[in-house]
């Protein structure tokens, strides 16, 4: 399902929920207009996004999870190809980025921690970190969150970042991508760029 993807080296990927707002963060980031919806699971395919020059190309995953009208089974196998492409391509992504909704996140990961299940979302922040790739945790939407700190420290916790986020800002970003409020996370991938000594893709998350 993830395949043909570009011959690049360096590698960015967006991952996250159905209907979290990854597309809407790709077209942000990158100026194109991507196939975006209200209905969860639009997203079905990998978007790959590269640039004529530089050997770099950014990624938008399959949305995981719940999505409307999509059998458990293929919900699994979306999953599944998800985990291998991030085993794959691990020594080319520079940066994941796991983009949750901050108005939903928290409910949904203490439902599934009710049922004694392990949240995808904090199942794939561990798994991100086990491989060994830098993520930043992009909490979108974050224009709905009435209480903006203690939602964020929320966050940090059941991701076992110990509060207060502020201390976590190379890690979480909170963002409103559709207005296009996403510094927090530019900067953020930018400071996991330079760490890795590759100034010249911040050109992309300036």
């Amino acid at each position: 399902m993830i395949d043909e993807r570009p011959d690049r080296s360096a590698e960015v990927v967006l991952l996250g929920r159905s209907n979290v707002g990854k597309s809407t963060l790709m077209r942000e980031l990158t100026g194109h207009t991507v196939e975006t919806g209200r209905r969860p699971g639009v997203t079905q395919a990998a978007n790959h996004y590269d640039w004529t020059g530089p050997d770099f190309v950014l990624t938008d995953l399959p949305g995981f999870g719940f999505m409307e009208g999509v059998e458990e089974s293929r919900r699994e196998e979306i999953k599944t190809a998800i985990v291998h492409y991030l085993e794959t391509y691990a020594e080319e992504i520079l940066v994941a980025v796991l983009v949750l909704d901050g108005n939903s996140a928290v409910e949904i990961i203490d439902r599934h921690d009710e049922r004694g299940e392990i949240p995808h979302d904090v199942e794939l922040f561990g798994f991100l970190q086990e491989l060994g790739i830098p993520t930043v945790v992009a909490v979108n939407k974050m224009d709905k969150v009435e209480d903006r700190d203690a939602r964020l420290d929320a966050i940090a916790e059941r991701l076992g970042l110990h509060p207060p986020w502020q201390q976590w800002q190379d890690t979480i970003a909170p963002i409103v991508a559709k207005r296009g409020s996403i510094e927090p996370l530019t900067d953020a991938v930018g400071d996991h760029l330079h760490a890795q000594h590759r100034d010249e893709l911040l050109q992309f998350f300036g």
